[in-house]
């Protein structure tokens, strides 16, 4: 297999950023293709922590090309200070290395400084934003009226930023009554960053084609989960992208039909970040210790996540949607000494049943979840690297996971570092 998707399957934070990076020694070519810097992928190396907000995963193995593809909304100064970031590490990125969709469009303080003041405004009925100004730039992409990164290169860039500045700041201050950017510092920080991005920029959708006419591996990094796809996931508590399979071709600019494999990623046990219906959620106690020992808290905000048992309903879902080739399932360690671990194999609504996702996700937020009890497991993980060697509930657990998820399991995490895993089929080896 030569072109492999990588498509979270829950809510975000399955841990997409420990496989891509295992996956991104086997690709000549690493593409993030939506999204923005409000996902954020954690990766450790040599016990080393790195958090990558838009460049892909790629950017950690030496000589790995990096596409940040048109789907994707780019914070122009949250790039560059990634990339400086990298070099400050043993990490450079050089124009060779990395490359920027010219499509791509640009999020700005002013859609950083409305993401925030709107939720502000809805109080309790907030939608759990990470006030990156991500949604208020897919705004303006679908309005005609956003910043690409072509822009940088025309002559009349500041024309066109000044206009946007003083229509965003009328509605800042006159509509949502807070505070307006300093438009006169935004235009000189531009300039300065215009000169450094400009190396970076080109077509991104004609390189990858070229790549795969060679016959390159490419490997497209998603962000954010299938429950978070503004299309089909939790709507309105979900991003302003669509994070499924799909969104490849249009984000990526890959040619439908030339996508070999998509791998889901899930956790052992499911998180989500922000409000929205949570049927297999988990509160007390228990759910204290799995966000304290699987470190759940965002990447990017810093905000605990909740936490649920895994839910094979959403797996289902997800699997038909993004038409999984296999799923690496993480974290499996967290589940170490909880006796019995849970799983959600259906839900009820008003008394009735539902084995698969309820239509348009209706009632979700009234759902209960249906549980199968399995024993669970007190033996440590972290070193084992095959499944023969987990426990055998552990290994039980493992199986019905698949089975009520139908689709059979690739990989299995056992620790944060990037060795603690265990690979049963990698698909670019296939």
């Amino acid at each position: 297999m030569k072109t492999v998707a990588v498509i979270g399957t829950q809510w975000g934070d399955e841990g997409k950023g420990k496989i891509v990076d295992l996956l991104a020694s086997d690709a000549d070519v690493v593409v993030r293709f939506q999204g923005g810097n409000n996902a954020a992928h954690t990766l450790v190396v040599d016990g080393r922590k790195f958090i990558l907000r838009l460049i892909p995963a790629g950017a950690l193995h030496p000589g790995k090309i990096c596409v940040v593809g048109n789907g994707t909304v780019i914070d122009p100064f949250a790039l560059l200070e990634e990339i400086d970031s990298l070099g400050r590490n043993g990490h450079p990125l050089t124009p060779d290395r990395m490359r920027v969709s010219l499509d791509a469009h640009m999020v700005m303080p002013y859609h950083r400084a409305i993401d925030r003041a709107r939720e502000a405004r809805l109080g309790l009925n907030k939608v759990g934003t990470t006030g990156f100004g991500i949604g208020p730039a897919y705004e303006d992409k679908m309005s005609r009226s956003g910043l690409r990164f072509v822009d940088l290169l025309s002559p009349s860039f500041n024309e066109r930023l000044e206009r946007n500045i003083r229509d965003k700041n009328s509605y800042l201050r006159l509509l949502l009554k807070a505070r307006p950017i300093d438009g006169k510092a935004l235009i000189a920080d531009l300039a300065k960053a215009r000169r450094r991005l400009r190396p970076f920029l080109g077509d991104t959708a004609a390189f990858i084609a070229a790549e795969v006419e060679a016959g390159r591996s490419i490997l497209f990094e998603g962000a954010h989960g299938t429950m978070l796809d503004i299309d089909h996931g939790t709507y309105p508590f979900v991003t302003s992208s669509n994070c499924v399979a799909s969104a490849v071709f249009s984000g990526g600019g890959l040619p439908p039909g030339k996508l070999d494999a998509v791998l889901g990623i899930s956790k052992a046990y499911t998180t989500r970040v922000g409000g929205g219906p949570f049927p297999s959620e988990i509160k007390g106690r228990l759910a204290d210790r799995l966000r304290t020992e699987g470190g759940e808290f965002g990447s990017a905000t810093g905000r605990p996540r909740r936490i649920g048992w895994f839910d094979t309903v959403l797996a289902r879902y997800a699997v038909r949607l993004n038409g999984l080739w296999g799923m690496a399932l993480t974290k499996l360690d967290v589940l170490t000494g909880i006796d019995p671990v849970r799983i959600c194999v259906a839900y009820t609504i008003g008394g009735k049943r539902f084995d698969e996702m309820p239509p348009g996700r209706g009632g979700l937020d009234k759902a209960k979840a249906v549980y199968e009890d399995l024993p669970g497991w007190s033996e440590n993980l972290g070193q084992v690297r095959s499944l023969k060697d987990l426990p055998a509930n552990a290994r039980r657990y493992l199986s019905r996971v698949a089975e009520l998820s139908r689709v059979k399991l690739s990989m299995v995490g056992v620790g944060a570092g990037r060795e603690a895993i265990i690979v049963l089929e990698n698909p670019f080896k296939v």
